[in-house]
């Protein structure tokens, strides 16, 4: 077996090994893998965060040793808090941007080591070890207002519906799988909307019956979503009423609690 992490700001993580293939997800600085399957330029990963199968540009791999890669399972996941900050890579002297989420190997007193490397890092970070409430679940998704939308996209300039919920819920001690149709998997399912908390994950579908969106509800019937870009619209229990177009945007399915108050 092959293991690799992820030494960029962001990566594009595809759905096959083409250059103009569908984007799934992105792989931001610090995230490790297992190598699945190789071929000419390109190979297929399987994330240890999620799990997620996508392919990535070879020449965007960084190697790593089995021993490495189980040493990095179980160290504390510690992230960059801040919206963007840069690293600097000791042993070439350079110095490039990572953005909010990014995670930050064996972290400790203002460096980030993973083998032979070293990068020092000012900033903030957090831990996925220590779980916070919902308040600040509430004001880490307030940090990513006006953020693009990008389908695939997991950072401030570009992300999408589940990517916003998961890395929001991330940089709060949450894990959450990638995808809507696997978020929606979690927590308790609520009767009524009137039953609603802020900090709890709303899913709504289409005409299918398939989950196709998430969003994170506040307070006085408001929600928190990837729209387009990280907007607040109303909602209510036929879907999300958005405020520019005065029209439903998203049909409700399931509010779910994945916080205990």
């Amino acid at each position: 077996m092959i293991y690799g992490i992820c030494l960029l700001s962001i990566v594009p993580a595809r759905k096959e090994p083409l250059g103009s293939s569908e984007m799934l997800t992105q792989l931001l600085f610090g995230e490790h893998y297992k190598v699945v399957e190789e071929i000419e330029g390109w190979i297929k990963i399987q994330t240890a965060y999620d799990d997620y199968t996508c392919w990535i540009s070879s020449k965007q791999h960084t190697r790593i040793s089995e021993s490495t890669f189980k040493q990095l399972q179980q160290a504390e996941p510690f992230q960059s808090s801040e919206l963007v900050q840069v690293v600097h890579n000791k042993l070439t002297g350079t110095s490039f941007p990572i953005t909010i989420g990014a995670t930050l190997p064996n972290y400790k007193n203002n460096q980030s080591t993973v083998e032979s490397f070293v990068f020092g890092f000012e900033g903030t970070v957090t831990s996925l070890e220590r779980r916070k409430s919902a308040q600040s679940i509430i004001a880490t998704a307030f940090v990513f207002l006006n953020a693009p939308y990008l389908w695939g996209g997991k950072s401030p300039f570009g992300i999408d519906c589940s990517g916003f919920t998961q890395l929001v819920f991330k940089l709060n001690g949450y894990r959450l799988p990638r995808d809507s149709q696997q978020q929606v998997e979690l927590g308790d399912p609520l009767s009524f909307v009137e039953e609603a908390e802020a900090g709890d994950l709303a899913f709504f579908d289409n005409e299918e019956g398939r989950i196709v969106h998430v969003g994170l509800l506040l307070d006085d019937h408001q929600i928190i979503h990837a729209s387009g870009y990280v907007r607040i619209d109303k909602y209510d229990h036929y879907g999300i009423f958005n405020s520019d177009t005065k029209k439903y945007s998203h049909t409700l399915r399931v509010i779910k609690r994945l916080i205990n108050s």
